[in-house]
């Protein structure tokens, strides 16, 4: 598949604001990108079996971003037993803090026997690599004093498709997004964005240093999003499904 459907699982802040969940998108039924609490329920939901994903990219380690993977392995687990490899890419320290996790909240999970193996791969500014078939290459964003956060890139057969993760307006934003054919990028507040998180204004700002390409779809909204002005931009919605 040369194609890049997207499917939004969530595309509400950290704050859930009503009507949206947790943002989280899956990339041709096989890749997802984060995955927040509402990531394992909202892929059954959308009638796509979990074990189709091959790969779980994590931008970042804050809760609405990262608190899903816990439950999407158990079900893997217990449930209904995955057999072939799950890549997970995340920030430095991923395979630890997702252990942590697990210890905390499904104890003795860590030491089971697990019918599947787990891949993982730490991401690393400017590092280029392959996830399941995918070759993307992360870069740091700005979005937290306190962990580092990642935004990627992936190609399907010289088609680029760019992701912000949380992240305020950046230099590493425009480079992942040049010759992109969409770019996936939050915009948390529609009037005045906190800092490191964008705002209505870093986004036309974005798209008058990149040009009319790459399409923006819009995701990890608040509550007081609006009919937007900018060219070649949508909003995503929860379980929207995009085409390029």
């Amino acid at each position: 598949m040369s194609g890049l459907e997207l499917l939004f699982l969530g595309s509400g802040s950290g704050f859930a604001p009503g009507g949206r969940y947790y943002s989280s998108f899956l990339l041709n039924g096989r890749y997802l990108f984060d995955a927040g609490p509402t990531s394992l329920v909202h892929l059954k939901r959308a009638g796509v079996n979990p074990h189709d994903v091959d790969a779980v990219f994590i931008s970042h380690f804050h809760a609405d971003h990262f608190f899903g993977l816990p439950l999407l392995l158990l079900d893997y687990v217990d449930h209904a037993p995955r057999e072939r490899e799950l890549t997970i890419v995340g920030p430095p320290g991923i395979e630890a803090r997702l252990r942590a996790l697990l210890e905390i909240g499904l104890p003795g999970m860590v030491t089971r026997a697990w019918p599947f193996a787990v891949r993982y791969q730490e991401a690393a500014d400017g590092v280029a690599a392959e996830a399941a078939g995918l070759p993307y290459v992360a870069r740091r964003v700005a979005h937290s004093e306190h962990l580092e956060s990642f935004g990627y890139r992936v190609d399907v057969g010289g088609r680029a498709l760019a992701y912000s993760g949380d992240s305020g307006l950046c230099d590493a934003l425009v480079a992942l997004g040049q010759g992109a054919v969409v770019f996936v990028l939050e915009c948390s507040n529609w009037e005045a964005p906190p800092k490191y998180h964008m705002g209505l204004a870093d986004i036309r700002e974005l798209r008058r240093r990149l040009g009319p390409e790459p399409a923006f779809v819009l995701t990890h909204l608040d509550a007081g999003t609006r009919d937007i002005d900018v060219e070649n931009t949508v909003l995503a919605e929860e379980f929207g499904k995009f085409s390029f």
